[in-house]
């Protein structure tokens, strides 16, 4: 995700970074290449007005083009921001379920305090560890030594033969809770209420599977993005008549509104991705560690997300 300190008219209008800009940069020197090389023929008389198109074509494909564009960045936007959405649903269900973990769970007996106290942490540090497999699942970037200070050495061993790992720790979190209810660590009437919140987590990640696994149609994909080649490319021929030697600076500009609406639309719509647009998970998960960890009394933190050249992952 972009973070800028500038936000000034006079800044937006000319930063390249983070811009559509570094995506379509080609496609627009190819629209150039083309206009240029279309208004030399007109005005050389080796286009003609015979051979020349009329710009109410254009007009008409482009209206229509613009609305298409329009609902297909509004749908890539939707998913966008529902993936914001069910991170901030996780945010708000982690610090729930750490707080009933810390309160709910109490010991049957004197003697117990150690043994509740250990899993206290161990169910804490397993929702973090929870929080970032669910980042990697969702980016497809696998490395579990990031989780070696948080599960045991043999849990961790166990996930590598997992297919969806998130799911894995969750149902351990669930074994884990039933057996301290069993052991009458959590009263009866408590249960319920982290049961809710395991089940909350769950329909977070399913939300944020069905959001990855579910891309627009790629049939429709593919035709928006021919429509608006075919569009931008042969834009030259129909306006050179009209525009004469200001025909590459304005296929350029529509090329520029076209091609980047387009470019926009392919970004987000994954948002778990590393584009620089996406949703900042390791961020997002790291903010939850160090206030997960904070409730547990740990001085040890992880550093507080920071931009790197403006860009937050």
């Amino acid at each position: 995700m972009i973070v800028r300190n500038n936000n000034s008219w006079l800044s937006l209008i000319f930063t390249i970074r983070g811009s559509v800009l570094e995506r379509i940069r080609y496609r627009l020197f190819v629209v150039f290449g083309v206009a240029a090389a279309a208004t030399a023929a007109f005005e050389l008389g080796w286009l003609g007005a015979h051979t020349s198109l009329t710009p109410l074509p254009f007009t008409l494909v482009g209206f229509a083009l613009s609305i298409f564009l329009g609902f297909r960045n509004s749908a890539s936007y939707d998913r966008y921001w529902e993936g914001r959405k069910l991170w901030g649903q996780l945010v708000n269900t982690s610090r729930s379920f750490t707080r009933e973990v810390l309160t709910l769970v109490a010991p049957a007996s004197p003697g117990d305090e150690g043994a509740v106290g250990a899993l206290r942490t161990e169910l804490v540090h397993r929702h973090i560890a929870y929080v970032h497999a669910l980042k990697m699942h969702l980016r497809e970037t696998w490395q579990l030594a990031d989780l070696a200070g948080l599960l045991p050495s043999a849990e961790l061993a166990a996930l590598e033969g997992e297919r969806n790992r998130p799911n894995a720790l969750l149902q351990r979190q669930g074994e884990r809770v039933a057996e301290a209810w069993r052991r009458g660590w959590i009263h009866p009437m408590h249960l319920p209420l982290l049961e809710q919140q395991l089940v909350e987590i769950a329909n977070v990640q399913g939300g944020c599977e069905r959001i990855h696994n579910t891309p627009l149609p790629h049939a429709f994909i593919v035709l928006l993005h021919r429509i608006v080649s075919a569009y931008c490319f042969s834009l030259p021929f129909g306006i050179v008549e009209t525009t004469h030697y200001l025909t590459p600076l304005v296929a350029v500009m529509v090329g520029y509104a076209f091609f980047g609406l387009d470019a926009i639309g392919d970004e987000i719509e994954e948002p778990f991705g590393l584009d620089r647009n996406d949703l900042p998970l390791s961020a997002i998960a790291t903010n939850i560690e160090i206030v997960l960890r904070q409730r547990l009394g740990e001085a040890d933190l992880p550093d507080a997300p920071k931009p790197v050249d403006e860009v937050l992952t």
